[in-house]
């Protein structure tokens, strides 16, 4: 089965990032991969008030992780987020095949560099066929 590039936004609780920011993207990474996932990037986002009090936490730590995995393994990834405690909400959404190299590139903190040499070049074709 093909694997699909995915994009996990996990709002966690600020307190325990804060106590050990590396043990918790660990314990993540590792959810990640007991589910068949491999990790590709994994950063943090941003911390701020949350809109509204979740389990009684003010304050969340946005953390994005980008992985390939066989979406069958999905639920089991998304079941072991919701029973990991410092996490306080989570959504994961497929990245179109077409988007995942500029979204990678962006979280790596790499340049964008979008190519369209492929389009220029049937235009170039067609402007000397036109002008023989």
């Amino acid at each position: 089965m093909a694997k699909n590039t995915y994009e996990t936004l996990l709002i966690l609780d600020s307190n325990q990032y804060a106590r050990d920011p590396g043990g918790l993207t660990k314990t993540i990474a590792e959810l990640v991969e007991q589910a068949g996932g491999e990790i590709l990037v994994n950063r943090l986002w941003m911390e701020q008030k949350l809109a509204y009090p979740i389990n009684k936490h003010q304050k969340g730590t946005y953390w994005l992780t980008y992985f390939s995995m066989e979406g069958v393994n999905l639920t089991k990834l998304e079941r072991a987020l919701t029973l990991c405690e410092p996490v306080l909400r989570q959504m994961t959404v497929k990245l179109e095949s077409r988007l995942v190299e500029p979204i990678l590139a962006n979280a790596r903190g790499e340049s964008v560099v979008v190519s369209s040499q492929s389009d220029s070049e049937p235009e170039a074709e067609t402007k000397e066929a036109v002008e023989a």
